[in-house]
């Protein structure tokens, strides 16, 4: 398996592998797909952490990393949000999300960014060193169990100082 950034002939396949990952999730709308496409023409979206898992030249999973601010008045934090993490089903449990979580981990700390923000599993994301937004008094702007609501510095001390509510371009909302 490699990984390498998503190439414009790769979106018609990883719409494919988002809608086949998030098929049978209960918690999901099903849309996730068209929230990709739609981040990828905003001003939130960076080129270099949207990322493609390869096996025999098919593409089976995909991660998204975008900016967002985390706001307090008139101080405005930039982070990121994962969001989504798709493996296809058949190649799901042989750590392909794990790769790539750890790839665009380490693509984000080389960008300079401080953190990422992931509304995800609590089972899953804190083996990668996400801990809970409320450790830092950092809010969503919508409901979730706060279970479920996680941040990950991507460096030592990398939220010192920073708190307020996460501000997500409107194209998740769309």
């Amino acid at each position: 398996m490699t990984i390498r950034q998503e190439e414009p002939k790769d979106y018609t396949a990883v719409s494919e592998v988002i809608e086949e990952a998030f098929r049978d999730e209960e918690y999901s709308d099903h849309r996730e797909h068209l929230l990709v496409e739609r981040l990828r023409k905003s001003d939130a979206f960076i080129p270099e952490l949207s990322l493609v898992a390869v096996v025999d030249d098919a593409i089976v999973g995909h991660i998204l990393l975008t900016r967002i601010s985390i706001v307090n008045g008139e101080n405005r934090f930039p982070s990121l949000a994962l969001a989504p993490v798709s493996v296809k089903p058949e190649f799901q449990g042989k750590g392909i999300g794990s790769q790539l979580i750890r790839e665009a981990h380490s693509i984000a700390k080389a960008l300079s960014y401080s953190s990422i923000v992931l509304l995800g599993h609590e089972n899953y994301y804190p083996r990668f060193g996400y801990e809970l937004t409320g450790r830092y008094n950092i809010n969503l702007p919508f409901d979730a169990p706060k279970e479920n609501c996680m941040i990950l510095p991507l460096a030592e001390n990398a939220l010192n100082g920073v708190t307020g509510t996460v501000e997500y371009p409107k194209e998740f909302f769309e």
